[in-house]
Parts: C-alpha cells; structure tokens; sequence
C-alpha cells in the first residue's frame, strides 16, 4: 500500500486529463442546442475540468504530482499547461515561485492590491503571450474544418477563459485581498470549511492559508490540513 501511495499524484493527474478530454469530446460532438440547460451545465463541468488541469500543473510546479520521479512530475504539468489553453510551463513556475517567495510585495507577480478588474488585467497579462494566443488561433482553425464554429468556442475557449476567472477569484483575488493579521507571514486567508464547496470553486485552494503554509501538499490534502488548523485553533 505504501508503494502504491508514491503514484496517487500521477493517477489524479492522469484522470483529470482523461475526464477533461473525455467531457470535452462528447460536447464537441453533440449539437449545439442554445435552449438545454446541459449545455450550460456542460460548459460548467468543463470550466471545472480546465481548472483541474491548471491545479494539476500548479502541483507539478511545487513537485508534488511526483515527488519520486521528477521527470514524470514535470511532464505531467507540462502537458497540462499545454492543453489549458497553450501556456507556457517555464513561465508559470518561475513566477509561482516568485509568488511564494515575494508574496503581496512589489516582487509578487500574481497580487496587485485595488480595483478588481484592474487586477484581473495585471494577473493575466503575466501570462498570456503572442505564442499562446498563435497556437490557439491556428488550432481553432484547424479544428473547425470537422467540428462547428458554435461547440468549439463554448466548450473549448470559453470554458478556459471562465477557468482563469475561477482560478484568479478563489485562488489569488479572495486569498490575498486587503490588508492581513499581522504576523501572518503567508500574507494570505483561508475560505470558511465547507469541502464541498471548497472543492467546486477551485479544488480546495480556498483553503489558501494552508497552502501557502504548506506547499508541498497537494491540493487533495488540503481539506485534511484545513481540518487539523481549526481544530487546532479550538
């Protein structure tokens, strides 16, 4: 049991790239129908989906999705970054490290303390590159010699585009707005516990105080290290 542990990583990863290929195959191939309400709720499932594989790399990135075989970990972040969307891993290390190690400092790439979208603007613009939006243009039009225009931008693109949006409110804009507790050195908040809800909005990285305490848990502990802070704190 204990050898089979060393691989959970890799088999959480391998089945968020599977569902998301999976979910991301039946819609493009079902009709777009405009009046269903699982239209709708297809588009959810896949935003869900995009920002399983974003969390996946963000592991990757701290070297948790395989502690024991680095190149597995570091392909497995790879190759998600490339399906969400193109981006670059190279990048989004380098500047999660920064992240961690400046955290809400003029040397924090991802927080940029005001108005919401203004944040929004700075945090995206880290990131998205001319390369990333040239692949995505030239893999639409591709795509689009079989697939209809209408399935591909609302189950492929738009459901990237509302992933960042998650992944920005739960896991940058909520964590780390405002001023915090002195002698808070993570210079972050946790959400209320509530799993459920925790795992819907951005796969427990609500949970943001213990991840930034924390950060070679991957983000499937995370509920148990919210568990052990508050019934600490009792």
């Amino acid at each position: 049991m204990g050898n089979l542990k060393k691989f959970k990583g890799i088999c959480w990863g391998i089945l968020l790239v599977t569902l998301w290929f999976a979910h991301l195959a039946y819609l493009l191939s079902r009709p777009f129908d405009p009046a269903s309400p699982w239209t709708y709720l297809g588009i959810l499932i896949q935003m869900h989906l995009y920002t399983g594989l974003f969390i996946t790399s963000h592991d990757s990135i701290h070297g948790v999705v395989s502690v024991e075989y680095p190149v597995v970990n570091n392909a497995i972040g790879r190759f998600c970054t490339i399906l969400f969307a193109f981006n670059n891993y190279t990048v989004l290390r380098k500047k999660h490290h920064e992240h961690h190690a400046h955290v809400n400092t003029a040397g924090d790439p991802d927080v940029h303390q005001g108005n919401f979208f203004v944040w929004w603007f700075k945090f995206m613009w880290q990131y998205v590159t001319w390369q990333q939006v040239l692949a995505m243009a030239i893999t639409y039009n591709i795509l689009k010699l079989w697939i209809p225009m209408w399935n591909l931008i609302l189950f492929w693109e738009l459901p990237a585009i509302l992933s960042t949006l998650q992944l920005f409110i739960f896991g940058t804009y909520l964590p780390h707005r405002g001023e915090h507790t002195p002698g808070n050195k993570t210079q972050s908040r946790s959400q209320s516990r509530n799993h459920v809800w925790a795992f819907i909005s951005c796969y427990f990285f609500g949970y943001h105080y213990e991840h930034h305490d924390q950060p070679y848990l991957p983000w499937w502990k995370l509920a148990a290290a919210k568990d052990q802070a508050e019934n600490f704190t009792k």
